[in-house]
């Protein structure tokens, strides 16, 4: 039942117009609010984010009414703490708020308070009509499609193919700290599908009738649709090398079993560990086993990430992990993996095509992913690209089919945040996938909705936290690099001419999350204000 509190050391809503405030609520350990005031009215919102906890006061206070959280970009409504981007999968709550007696009061349930989140209500006690949505995938896609569907007022059937084994949880732990627990991880639990009414299926789709609207599987089932939304994900690419396909003790990272099985081989520790790809998640696991082993990357760039990130900020992360002890191979070609001498069924070593030999206890593959779309490579209703993803439109439905959505690894969709122009994109980004969800639901729900853009977000672990906002399907020619480079400390603006298309940085928050809501409203400064010392933090992100 919600009670009246009184705030610490508030005597009245003395806020400006733009200002946020943390406040502590009096008579709750631990209990505190955040003030937001915009357009000259104050609202009361939890004041921790709901995806990891970070205070929300640190984050960006927008001229429209955005909260963003200063991390990972997630971002709720100032003014009722509604979701407005992933990665959060639950809003804040939101309190009323009065003056009286020279002091400030809200008024809530003491939990809120405490803990600054509010699930979303998705619960319904039966389904209702013709409507079947049949989401293919159990990743962030598929829970950010169902959620929004649900709290929104869908009231048709859900039904969620996914063929992992287990509830979807936050894969982005997988290889930033190799987790492999997934009830540790998972983004909700049995119940709350089972209040939600969306019926879980562990199997594998093989196929899918378009014409007659209905998915097979592995198992033999079939599903009909009214809707279908694809979100199937990515594979992890093999090499097609000698001994790759044969050896054991070679692991790809994409599922808690392969986690599992990557831990199982180093056991205790000191085991000598090959990573190949210098991309992402060949980092990310670089820099999660490397204080412990005796670790290699090999990369064919100049320096790790070059390809978005360029050679000048890889180094930064190289130097960043060297620190820890790990090794780097740059610019090098795989020949073969050779088996061990003392068990030729497992690798014993990666050869090099300049005659390098690398001891290996075990190997893990970070050569990227490809569009988990194979189910449809025979199928002649719908067209895959190259890549093998599937065209969208902005709604993220795919085109050439009525009634089927992409969201996620699979979706190729026109970009048209700063220097996008509308080209189109396949974005390999957990926010992009949740976000991604999240349109096509809205699309279902009402086709008459224009579709809500976002900017891209990613983070990733490399020694320090790198956070990156933007995308660059039309690449970048120039870089402003600013902060302390040689400490890890930095913020790097990418541009296409004067256009800034892309921010990366480092130990330096808000700035990302600040720099997407200005390429948000088209309020970023350009290339040569940058260089003329114009500093992002001091603008406001107006309406």
């Amino acid at each position: 039942m919600a009670q009246e509190y009184k705030l610490k050391g508030l005597s009245s809503l003395d806020l400006v117009p733009g200002e946020k405030r943390e406040v502590e609520v009096e008579g709750i350990e631990g209990g505190k609010v955040l003030l937001c005031n915009v357009g000259g009215k104050t609202t009361a919102i939890g004041s921790k984010c709901t995806h990891y906890g970070a205070p929300l006061v640190k984050g960006i206070l927008t001229g429209d009414g955005r909260i963003t959280c200063p991390w990972h970009g997630a971002c709720f409504g100032a003014s009722n703490g509604d979701i407005e981007n992933a990665p959060a999968i639950d809003a804040l709550p939101s309190f009323e708020i009065s003056e009286k007696d020279g002091s400030v009061y809200v008024s809530g349930e003491q939990d809120s308070f405490k803990g600054s989140r509010r699930k979303p209500n998705i619960r319904i006690t039966k389904t209702s009509g013709a409507e079947k949505v049949v989401i293919v995938g159990g990743g962030s896609g598929a829970i950010g499609t169902l959620e929004a569907l649900r709290e929104n007022g869908f009231k048709g059937s859900i039904t969620m193919i996914s063929s992992e084994g287990y509830l979807p949880i936050d894969r982005t732990k997988l290889s930033k700290a190799l987790i492999d627990d997934p009830s540790k991880i998972a983004l909700r639990d049995e119940a709350w599908f089972e209040d939600g009414s969306v019926a879980l299926v562990n199997d594998e789709v093989t196929d899918v009738d378009f014409d007659g609207k209905k998915v097979s599987t592995k198992e033999g089932s079939s599903f009909p649709y009214t809707k279908l939304v694809l979100a199937t994900g990515g594979t992890p690419r093999m090499l097609p090398l000698p001994g790759f396909k044969e050896l054991g003790n070679i692991f790809v990272l994409r599922t808690v079993s392969h986690v599992k099985d990557i831990l199982k081989a180093i056991g205790s520790k000191n085991k000598k560990i090959v990573i190949i790809g210098s991309s992402f998640i060949g980092m990310e696991v670089a820099n999660a086993v490397g204080k412990e082993n005796d670790v290699t990357v090999i990369g064919q760039e100049k320096r790790p990430l070059e390809r978005v990130m360029g050679e000048e900020v890889g180094k930064i992360f190289q130097s960043s992990l060297e620190k820890n002890g790990i090794k780097f191979h740059m610019e090098a070609g795989v020949k073969e993996a050779a088996p061990s001498e003392s068990d030729p069924t497992n690798v014993g070593a990666i050869k090099l095509n300049d005659g390098t030999v690398l001891e290996a206890d075990l190997v893990v593959l970070g050569a990227g992913v490809s569009p988990a779309t194979t189910f449809l490579k025979e199928n002649n209703s719908v067209e895959l690209q190259k890549d093998g993803s599937l065209k969208t439109d902005e709604h993220f439905a795919v085109t050439g089919v009525k009634d089927v959505y992409a969201v996620g690894d699979i979706a190729t969709y026109p970009y048209h945040g700063p220097g996008g122009d509308g080209a189109f994109t396949r974005i390999e980004h957990w926010n992009v996938a949740q976000n991604a969800g999240r349109s096509a639901a809205a699309h279902i729900l009402d086709p008459s909705v224009p579709p809500k853009s976002f900017i891209p977000i990613f983070w990733s672990a490399l020694g320090s936290q790198l956070r990156y906002c933007g995308n660059t399907p039309n690449g970048w020619d120039d870089l402003v690099l600013k902060g302390q480079p040689e400490e890890g400390k930095f913020v790097a603006y990418y541009t296409k001419g004067e256009t800034v298309v892309a921010v990366g940085t480092m130990q330096i928050d808000p700035v990302m999350v600040q720099a997407s809501e200005l390429m948000r409203v088209g309020q970023m400064p350009s290339k040569s204000e940058l260089q003329n010392g114009v500093d992002i933090l001091g603008l406001s992100v107006l309406a």
